[in-house]
């Protein structure tokens, strides 16, 4: 087991303070954590700081999938569709336990965006696009065959539908798993540690930054040939710190996900269908967990971008759509929802231009004291996005100093967990691991499957945690070694890093996370000796985030509404 803990993230903090860096990621989303391990891989010395946790802003609450992009066809961005869209397989292979393939389906109506035709000729564009292999590529059902296949799909006016490939995937864990590499190959990493400030060199270029340590309270330098700016949402914050913020800048959208009990929301195919409302929008349904989540919205945000709110208008607007889209056995209603997430994306506006012509693409910014800032862009492309900006790095490096250039080396490059076999031998390391558990550790099937599907070849180390007795310190063994894991391994320091982003019970096992909360939070306080007051800012922490992910106060608005009618 590689060590990947609070010690770690102490000794990255003294070792970041005494020696010059190559390069300096600030942010530790997708995007920063893939700059971070694509820098290290090629030989320069790289660090890593990240205000909160790592993927505690969007790249923890996407659609959860590594897609193409297949709304881009209809925008003719070819460049990104086949960009994105052959990442696709890449990010597939190299983390397969966390990247799954699953079988979509775009079904089309009468006076829907799609007809058969553009749908036929839409899907093999990105099929080839995408480059991918013959065996996945796109088929097309009629009207009948389409109920057949997924009989919760509403037939009135259903003209057919295009079954092609995605990939689902856990964007926390994925983030995790790029960072625990990272770490694994030398990278000095760091989460709860605030950037304050930029240093400045003789020549007015940048040279570091002043931070912040979230847990202690401890301030210090930390001085680096270059920096990057990968702060999602955060991003033009440290571009008015440097006073380069002009020209593009962020605008931000709010997007929702709600999930429901699969009893209750019963497909079993995932589904990308226009919304019924004629707004231009579509969503996704898809099965997970014994769950079904549905989503997104996409409204302007310009309040606070790290706990975006979900409203009573989110929550009908995506219900609505399921209702209409779907004959389920009863219409759903805020009570049916479980949880739900709301992130924001950082997307890219000009100064002048309408909304309308907001960017999607990432994008690259050098101000002139040399700080490098990326944003747009998507979880699929995190790997090209990190590529560009350290060829940047790179380059500028070679020519001031005695390194030499190397290109990227993450192409065919495992992420942690991810020693399977790659994507070829992943289903066997699955059967066979999902049996070790069973037979040598006393697991039920479903957990067995569950700790390989979400640790892969790390799930070695969780089996070795797993306690002989049922519960451990108010914990079920699982529960235990996958906490013991995640305080040893994976740099776990609040208890909803573990609640949220490393198990993703709150989202997709809430009424498990209710039952354990407090026997995480008290074990973690014994475990790190917690006084009073920080074991309450902890429990303060959870309980804020719970009640804004089980959307309880919507829940109680919408029976106060119901009461008022009657």
């Amino acid at each position: 087991m590689k060590e990947f803990s609070e010690k770690t993230r102490l000794d990255n903090l003294q070792s970041m303070q005494k020696n010059e860096l190559d390069l300096l990621v600030i942010g530790g989303g997708i995007t920063g954590s893939g700059i971070t391990l694509d820098a290290q891989t090629r030989g320069l010395k790289t660090g890593l700081v990240e205000m909160r946790d790592f993927a505690s802003g969007t790249s923890s609450r996407s659609t959860k999938l590594v897609h193409g992009g297949l709304r881009y066809l209809k925008q003719a961005a070819i460049n990104e569709v086949h960009e994105v869209g052959s990442e696709r397989a890449i990010v597939y292979n190299n983390a397969p336990q966390i990247t799954t393939p699953l079988k979509m389906m775009l079904p089309f109506y009468n006076g829907g965006t799609f007809g058969p035709f553009s749908t036929a000729i839409g899907l093999d564009v990105y099929d080839r696009l995408a480059q991918v292999k013959s065996s996945e590529r796109k088929y097309m059902l009629d009207p009948q065959k389409t109920v057949d296949r997924e009989p919760f799909i509403k037939s009135e006016n259903l003209k057919g539908s295009g079954v092609y490939v995605e990939y689902r995937t856990d964007d926390a864990r994925l983030t995790l798993e790029v960072v625990k590499k990272a770490n694994e190959l030398g990278a000095l990493i760091a989460n709860y540690t605030k950037v304050t400030g930029l240093l400045y060199n003789a020549e007015n270029k940048v040279c570091g930054v002043t931070f912040e340590d979230m847990i202690t309270g401890e301030t210090g330098e930390i001085y680096a040939k270059k920096v990057v700016n990968s702060c999602g949402p955060w991003v033009d914050e440290i571009r008015d710190m440097d006073g380069s913020n002009e020209g593009k800048h962020l605008h931000l959208t709010k997007g929702v996900h709600l999930v429901i009990d699969h009893e209750k929301f019963p497909i079993s195919n995932s589904i990308y269908f226009d919304t019924p409302f004629h707004d231009g929008r579509m969503m996704f349904a898809i099965p997970r967990e014994g769950k079904t989540y549905i989503g997104t919205t996409d409204t302007t945000w310009t309040e606070d971008p790290k706990e975006p709110n979900i409203t009573i208008k989110d929550v009908t607007y995506i219900l609505a759509a399921a209702n209409q889209m779907f004959d389920l056995p009863e219409q759903l209603t805020p009570d049916d929802v479980e949880s739900g997430w709301s992130g924001v994306r950082p997307l890219i506006q000009e100064e002048g231009k309408s909304p309308s012509e907001i960017s999607r693409k990432d994008e690259i910014f050098k101000s002139e004291s040399g700080l490098l800032s990326i944003a747009g862009g998507k979880l699929t492309g995190y790997r090209k996005m990190a590529e560009k900006i350290v060829n940047e790095v790179a380059f500028e490096l070679s020519n001031e100093t005695d390194y030499e250039y190397q290109s990227q080396q993450t192409e065919n490059l495992t992420l942690s967990g991810g020693e399977v076999g790659g994507d070829e031998g992943w289903k066997n390391y699955f059967e066979d691991m999902s049996e070790e558990g069973i037979i040598n550790y006393d697991l039920n099937r479903d957990d067995s499957e569950k700790l390989v599907q979400r640790y892969g070849s790390n799930v070695t180390d969780i089996f070795e945690l797993l306690p002989k007795e049922e519960t451990k310190d108010g914990l079920p063994r699982v529960d235990w070694a996958m906490l013991q894991y995640g305080l040893k391994a994976e740099m776990v320091e609040h208890p909803i890093d573990y609640l949220l982003r490393r198990s993703s019970q709150m989202l997709f096992d809430i009424n498990h996370m209710k039952d354990i909360e407090n026997s995480v939070i008290d074990y973690m306080s014994d475990y790190y000796n917690w006084d009073e007051e920080t074991k309450q800012a902890m429990t303060d922490e959870v309980n804020e985030k719970l009640k804004l992910t089980d959307l309880s106060e919507i829940k109680d608005a919408y029976h106060n509404h119901i009461a008022k009618e009657v």
